[in-house]
């Protein structure tokens, strides 16, 4: 049983937020000591924000923070992590497609490994965004030495010490395998569920996904070679 934060970006997903939360809350109370539901509204223009606030005024676990102005998925978590209290970071997306379920045997892993990645073996996508999905991984793979077949999976364990230490950028979210290991972290991928979209549309579309990916590769891959691994011999 870990201390759990959970972090839930959230765009314009009314309809969506009440059903995650009774899915959330359910799983919190099998797997955590003790638990906190952050959401964080990236400036929604429809009733998403209402309905976070209706819920938080019945549960104090539940926690929130709403953008002035739209500033992305990175942002987003970044906030989320900032404002996170517990030793585990858990992120999810808010568009009921990840399965909380998941959850159950994917902290079983944690502790031996400071990072668990869920991987959409079976997505319920479009068959474009399915191929554009391997495409990019293919490649993120390739130019930063990774063997992750899903970094776009939001379903993710983190240690919350680790997590902090990253300094997030827009895009970066999707590297968040590579950045972890970067600070020393163990990180392992397993298979979970996906579901289909059954309220609201996806944000993204693989044109505007694959030129800010680009950008984003190149500057993770600068990190990779810059990185400062600095392993001390003596100190006093």
């Amino acid at each position: 049983m870990h201390e759990i934060s959970f972090v839930i970006p959230v765009y314009n997903e009314e309809g969506n937020i009440k059903p995650l939360y009774k899915e959330v809350k359910n799983i919190a109370d099998t797997i955590a000591s003790s638990y906190e539901i952050i959401f964080v509204d990236d400036a929604s223009t429809d009733n998403s924000f209402d309905e976070i606030k209706d819920i938080a005024l019945v549960d104090k676990c539940v926690k929130y923070i709403s953008f002035l102005e739209n500033r992305g998925q990175s942002a987003a978590l970044y906030a989320g992590f900032q404002k996170a209290e517990k030793e585990v970071i858990i992120t999810m997306d808010a568009d009921l497609q990840n399965d909380p379920k998941d959850l159950i045997e994917m902290i079983k892993l944690y502790g031996q490994y400071d990072m668990v990645n869920g991987w959409r073996k079976n997505r319920q996508d479009t068959i474009s965004k399915k191929i554009g999905s391997k495409i990019g991984n293919f490649v993120r793979n390739k130019m930063t030495n990774e063997t992750i077949h899903d970094t776009g999976c939001a379903l993710k364990i983190m240690k919350a010490s680790i997590l902090k230490k990253i300094k997030m950028f827009r895009g970066l979210h999707r590297f968040l395998p590579t950045l972890m290991r970067l600070e020393g972290a163990k990180v392992v991928e397993v298979p979970v569920n996906h579901r289909k979209r059954e309220v609201g549309v996806s944000k993204y579309n693989n044109l505007n996904r694959a030129i800010e990916g680009f950008y984003d590769l190149i500057a993770v891959r600068w990190m990779i070679k810059r990185y400062l691994d600095i392993k001390i011999k003596e100190e006093r």
